[in-house]
């Protein structure tokens, strides 16, 4: 019998906000070792964009993560900056997403990360980020031409309240968590996506990293691994705050260690209710099914 062919995603649809713009992907030339890395929000973006660096670049410690490696679908600077930025790069290219796979044009050649990490942690991490944007980050974003929908708004100062809306307006006010989530998790048999979880580089970083550069293709010579898995450490990254940091962190009250900001999960905690807390977990066993609700709490596949 013929080997069946494989499902490649396609994309179906645009999603367009205060943030982001899907339609530069329409036409976008990928290479045939592009890498992609993808998440919701706050899951370990920056953190596997580092991961992802330090492998293709062997620990340089000079390289600007946030200089090479643009967040194509959002909507400043220009599509054709980002364009034209990474149709400069000589190197292999590493492009930040937080699309749902839908939404998203997908290459058969590229390989794509995609980070998971629990809601809950999620939430607590973008407060954060939400809290501390100031000025020029919401004139960016609610200011630049080509805006659909409402703008950014001001954070709600209560944690706890901010919760509760995420949880029951479907991710206000960025983006829903659980079609991004699921659309990823469909995907995870493709010969070239890996899941990964936050929880698990947290628990084991340079195992982690190793089975990162094995998915990537990447041979890293033994006597380069200590320096490289030092640079992808919390402690390193916040004291390079500037260097890891969308802008320099310009966009932060506090600048890059705001963005920068612990790095750890588990905050939610003590400031939820037990009553918060199973609503959440009862959601997203509803929303993605137990095996992905299991994986995004644990980080466990299988």
């Amino acid at each position: 019998m013929p080997e069946a062919q494989t499902a490649w995603p396609r994309k179906t649809r645009e999603v367009m906000n205060h943030h982001m713009d899907s339609t530069i992907w329409n036409d976008f030339p990928f290479r045939s070792d592009d890498i992609v890395v993808a998440t919701y929000a706050k899951a370990g973006t920056t953190w596997t964009q580092q991961i992802v660096s330090q492998l293709v670049f062997l620990g340089d410690e000079t390289v600007p993560v946030h200089d090479i490696s643009p967040w194509l679908d959002l909507r400043v600077p220009p599509a054709p900056v980002k364009l034209e930025l990474l149709q400069a790069q000589a190197h292999r290219r590493i492009i930040k997403t937080h699309l749902p796979l839908d939404a998203l044009v997908f290459s058969p050649k590229a390989k794509y990360l995609y980070i998971g990490r629990d809601g809950r942690d999620v939430l607590f991490s973008f407060h954060n980020h939400h809290s501390q944007g100031n000025a020029l980050w919401y004139q960016l974003l609610n200011d630049t031409p080509g805006r659909v929908g409402p703008p950014m708004p001001l954070p709600d100062p209560d944690v706890r309240r901010y919760f509760r809306t995420w949880l029951e307006q479907d991710g206000y006010p960025i983006w829903s968590f659980w079609e991004n989530v699921s659309t990823w998790w469909e995907a995870r048999d493709l010969p070239n996506v890996r899941l990964v979880h936050f929880s698990r580089l947290k628990a084991d970083l340079a195992g982690e990293m190793r089975a990162i550069a094995d998915f990537l293709e990447i041979d890293v010579p033994e006597t380069r691994w200590p320096a490289i898995v030092a640079h992808c450490g919390f402690d390193y990254m916040k004291s390079h705050a500037d260097q890891v940091s969308p802008l320099g962190g310009a966009i932060f009250e506090g600048g890059g260690n705001a963005f920068i900001h612990k790095g750890i999960n588990g905050r939610w905690k003590d400031v939820l209710s037990a009553e918060e807390s199973a609503s959440y977990e009862a959601m997203a066993v509803e929303k993605l099914g137990p095996a992905c609700a299991r994986w995004l709490a644990t980080g466990e596949l299988g």
